[in-house]
């Protein structure tokens, strides 16, 4: 039986995939210098973003989303960070993070009032990282105790992605540190609730654009009902939304990587040295070859991961896989398309330079490569120990 390549889209995808990439061409590139240079999202874009379905792309139709599926989601990522990997990062955690947990876990209520606003005009944060919980992300310090009808929380989160422009958090936070991480419970926190404030916004190296800070819980009052799942499974949320939002990450680097490839083709294509095109050198040739081969690898690990989450199959060791070498790929592609264009791919008067600054969150964010290195390891020791 035949199988149609992974990478081929239908005419509805394709017309999908095409209209973002227009977008994100047309509405996006014009501002990215800008962005990146002030180190800060141009707030005009989010309402485009939320009226395009951007925002809301697995949300159901019901709730106000688009109501289309997961792979949707990925390729809206992938096309805007072909252009911007600091808008894709907002999309993709709007998408695969926030919306994500309130579908699988959420009760109908926090549903009916949160699902609508994500679609049409809040934006979400996803708060699990401490200052000394990363990769140990159970670690975390954060403290959830209830009083009456409503929990207290207490802590620091660190490096939460879209804090400055988000109106509702998720935030993890431990009911009973005795229980370890059996305690750890998710809330849905409004930025409007007593004792919440976004603190310290980093100043980073790469995805600039793309507001990165410090939470600050101090006796912050939530809502017995903003428990999103159960008291004590927040670590069941967190493992396995982060499972999905790993494939989001594998998309936005790809489209890193094929954004600095495409800058780089053009260019090659016309700066003439000794009587013709760089690109006809052939010791060129070899390494852009091997480039867009890569390139193709990675689309294949991130679709199929993506397929495979779309179709209720198993599919965290293959979204482990797309992540870590999606951000190999973003990472070599990126620095290589710097030498192509010799002394100016260096310059700041094309993109290419801040494309391989924002390549290398890739290999941290959302599970350093080494986790998931150890993530395929022991799911591959899983499989060949059952089959004894």
């Amino acid at each position: 039986m035949s199988h149609p390549p992974l990478t081929q889209l239908s005419d509805e995808e394709r017309l999908f995939r095409d209209s973002v990439l227009d977008f994100a061409r047309k509405r996006v590139a014009p501002r990215a210098a800008a962005m990146d240079e002030e180190g800060a999202l141009d707030r005009d874009l989010l309402p485009p973003l939320f009226e395009l379905g951007l925002m809301g792309i697995e949300i159901p139709e019901a709730y106000g989303g688009s109501g289309a599926g997961f792979f949707s989601a990925i390729l809206a990522i992938e096309a805007l960070a072909v252009v911007d990997p600091s808008v894709s990062v907002l999309v993709d955690v709007q998408n695969t993070l926030v919306a994500n947990a309130f579908l699988r876990w959420g009760s109908e209520a926090q549903k009916e009032r949160y699902l609508p606003r994500l679609s049409r005009d809040w934006v979400g944060s996803y708060a699990l990282s401490e200052a000394g919980s990363g990769s140990d992300a159970f670690a975390l310090a954060a403290r959830a105790e209830r009083r009456g009808d409503r929990w207290i929380l207490n802590g620091r989160k660190l490096w939460i992605t879209n804090a400055n422009e988000s109106s509702v958090f998720l935030v993890f936070a431990n009911v009973d540190p005795t229980k370890g991480y059996k305690g750890i419970t998710a809330f849905v926190v409004e930025r409007s609730f007593p004792g919440f404030s976004v603190g310290k916004k980093e100043n980073k190296l790469g995805i600039r654009a793309s507001s990165t800070c410090e939470l600050v819980l101090e006796d912050c009052e939530v809502p017995e009902g903003n428990v999103i799942g159960e008291v004590g499974k927040g670590y069941k949320i967190a493992i396995e939304t982060l499972n999905e939002g790993r494939i989001g990450i594998g998309a936005q680097m790809l489209g890193l990587a094929a954004g600095a490839f495409d800058h780089a083709m053009r260019y090659m294509g016309e700066r003439k040295q000794f009587g013709q095109s760089i690109a006809s050198f052939q010791g060129v040739q070899f390494q852009y070859a091997r480039v867009a081969m890569e390139i193709e690898a990675a689309r294949l690990l991130v679709y199929n991961a993506a397929r495979l989450k779309d179709a209720g199959q198993p599919f965290v060791k293959e979204a482990a896989m797309a992540k870590l070498f999606a951000s190999e790929v973003a990472e070599r592609t990126a620095s290589l398309c710097i030498e192509f264009m010799g002394g100016v791919g260096f310059t700041k008067d094309y993109p290419v330079e801040k494309l391989y600054r924002d390549a290398k969150i890739g290999k941290i964010y959302e599970g350093t490569s080494n986790m998931q290195l150890s993530t395929i390891a022991k799911l591959l020791q899983a499989g060949y120990d059952a089959k004894g």
